[in-house]
């Protein structure tokens, strides 16, 4: 079950299958999918209930699937919905993120892990691994080296070994505070800076874009410009 709630300018998306420790079925990630793509709200917090972030997909529907390639692809959509969401979407993981979980966080464009944050890539121990566009992601955020030993190790990180690594930006008490305070921000400005970072065009078509977007924001935000000059 996915649950969402809006308090503002901040959206939360809540796994909440905690007896399975957030293990994630087709149907839950059609729903995710919805929650994401939905999002009025400049940030989203996408989180877990209970003990865990996400156990990644839930292993019964796994060994049920007659169309693993689909599943597969609608992992990966999934995670693609999050990277290209107008949103900036921040992972609060609190607990275990294994496999899928570590990938759809990889998706997102923050991500914040409390103390009590695992992280790992477990299938090779089963003859599986993650297929949501982790071999993709994975690399380009930690270097190929840490992506390699990690995936390939099958070992679980703590959330100090993981901000080493570079999965996680920071270890705070709450990732709520995280998404909140990044809410109070300029949205426009939000959409417009993640827009740039994301951009994997080359670096002149980046530039001029980089420079439009400031551009945009310029004009629109003038009077606010001028305003914080003078105090």
């Amino acid at each position: 079950m996915i649950r969402t709630t809006d308090e503002g300018n901040l959206r939360i998306v809540t796994i909440e299958r905690p007896a399975r420790r957030n293990a994630l079925r087709p149907t839950d990630l059609d729903a995710l999918e919805t929650a994401i793509d939905g999002a009025d709200a400049p940030v989203v917090l996408f989180r877990g209930s209970g003990a865990a972030f996400c156990a990644g997909a839930d292993l019964d529907s796994v060994a049920e699937l007659s169309d693993p390639e689909a599943f597969a692809r609608q992992g990966q959509r999934v995670a693609d919905t999050i990277e290209d969401s107008s949103s900036v979407v921040v992972a609060g993981i609190d607990g275990a993120a294994r496999g899928g979980g570590v990938e759809l966080a990889l998706a997102c464009d923050v991500r914040v892990a409390t103390p009590r944050a695992t992280l790992g890539e477990p299938g090779v121990r089963i003859g599986l691994f993650g297929a949501w566009g982790g071999t993709v992601r994975l690399p380009r955020i930690v270097g190929e080296g840490h992506a390699l030993e990690f995936s390939l190790s099958g070992r679980v990180v703590d959330a100090g070994e993981a901000l080493q690594m570079g999965l996680v930006s920071r270890i705070v008490d709450d990732p709520f505070d995280v998404a909140a305070s990044m809410a109070e921000n300029d949205h426009r400005s939000l959409q417009i800076i993640k827009a740039r970072l994301r951009d994997r065009r080359g670096d002149e078509a980046r530039l001029q874009a980089e420079a439009e977007g400031f551009a945009e924001l310029h004009d629109a935000n003038v009077d606010d410009i001028a305003s914080s000059r003078e105090e």
